[in-house]
């Protein structure tokens, strides 16, 4: 069962009468099940089960399948929070009423008869019909985007083989290069300038708005007007930035398929921001390193090529020399070893000791020479030429 994959077809729907009022009861089970959950939990110190608040909420204009839909949300975004405060004591849990929200439809809700995609939304009520030129999906769930509804229609991919090869790859996620990896043929750069690019203009788009919407009365008609602007073009911008991190991640796992890789190992970030103060400067661009993302993408990616994908702890892998062991710490792109004098990229470096880790469980010295990394960029394939061996 770990091998089964999903892939999502996106396809936008507009924005009619039908749509905002199915949106709105779907806001109305959340809120209602926001409301019970925590007066039970205020007055009776317990709390209530999935199955107790599916018993007690009901909305005749939704298909019952929507409506546990919608709860399965709200316990998904509890169980979410209750893990994050694990690591951070701000975190704060799902409480707010919302009056608009998400709408699911499960697989026992969802039709779909010549060429049209039939969903449910209760006995006696119309359902919401979507002209549709692929398969059956096994749940669907619309949501709005700012300006339309958009519908996500979920299938499950035939199970995935695991491919007939035994490499082993690094991958470092960074802040100047979104990923670097070592697939034990070759060391490839996943080259960062273009998305630094767009975030020095997501950045300045924030300020240029916000100066003007602080002269502005907040929730005054002209001050509405500049917030839609607002979003409306860091919309546009982020699109873009998941455009740079598809098309790169993309070359970066066709170039690990190519190498005969079997095992990624992905360089362990999560808990980076967690009790680190980096500076008003530093704090700014590590929040905004895309390595979720990034690891994200890889990982989907790389599985569904048949690659097993593990978290390896990335603890000074970027300063462990490659040739004596050594830490070296430097803060530029260049790594030097005082003690023995290797040098080499600082993101290759990391990567082929987050490849060792994988493979062996500990940094382990390269046996040879380590030829120059690679660079991939924006919108360009991955590097087909055969390269000679890296580690």
């Amino acid at each position: 069962m770990d091998n089964i994959q999903y892939t999502t077809k996106q396809l936008k729907i507009g924005k009619t009468e039908q749509l905002d009022r199915l949106a709105h009861e779907a806001g109305v089970v959340w809120s209602q099940t926001v409301v019970q959950f925590w007066r039970v939990v205020r007055h009776s110190n317990h709390w209530l089960s999935k199955n107790a608040i599916e018993k007690l909420i009901r909305n005749e204009n939704l298909h019952s399948q929507t409506t546990q839909g919608v709860v399965d949300t709200f316990y998904e975004s509890l169980k979410s929070w209750r893990e994050l405060r694990k690591v951070d004591p701000r975190a704060k849990p799902p409480r707010r009423r919302h009056w608009y929200h998400s709408i699911p439809f499960k697989e026992s809700a969802i039709k779909l008869e010549n060429g049209m995609l039939i969903l449910s939304t209760g006995r006696g009520n119309e359902p919401l019909i979507i002209p549709w030129e692929f398969d059956k999906p096994k749940f669907c769930e619309v949501s709005f985007n700012g300006t339309q509804y958009v519908m996500n229609a979920t299938y499950t991919l035939a199970e995935v083989t695991q491919i007939g090869a035994d490499g082993y790859a690094g991958v470092d996620l960074g802040e100047i290069h979104p990923a670097v990896i070592n697939t034990g043929e070759r060391v490839i750069i996943g080259n960062g300038g273009e998305l630094r690019s767009k975030r020095r203009y997501q950045n300045k788009v924030k300020g240029h708005f916000q100066s003007k919407m602080d002269t502005k009365k907040k929730g005054s008609r002209k001050w509405k007007k500049l917030n839609r602007a607002k979003q409306r073009t860091l919309r546009d911008i982020d699109n873009q930035i998941k455009d740079i991190l598809h098309k790169q991640t993309t070359a970066l796992v066709c170039a690990m398929k190519e190498d005969g890789v079997q095992t990624v190992g992905i360089g362990d970030l999560r808990n980076l921001r967690m009790n680190v103060n980096y500076g008003h400067e530093g704090n700014q661009r590590i929040h905004q390193m895309p390595s979720g993302r990034v690891r994200e993408m890889i990982t989907y990616k790389a599985k569904r090529q048949g690659m097993k994908v593990d978290l390896v702890d990335e603890k000074y892998s970027s300063q462990t020399c490659l040739r004596c062991g050594r830490r070296n710490k430097t803060n530029t792109r260049n790594y030097k070893c005082k003690h023995c004098g290797f040098e080499y990229h600082r993101d290759g470096v990391g990567c082929t000791n987050i490849r060792s880790k994988t493979m062996y469980t500990a940094y382990v010295p390269v046996v040879g020479d380590m030829i120059p990394p690679v660079g991939i960029r924006y919108n360009a394939n991955p590097p087909r030429t055969s390269v000679a061996k890296a580690a």
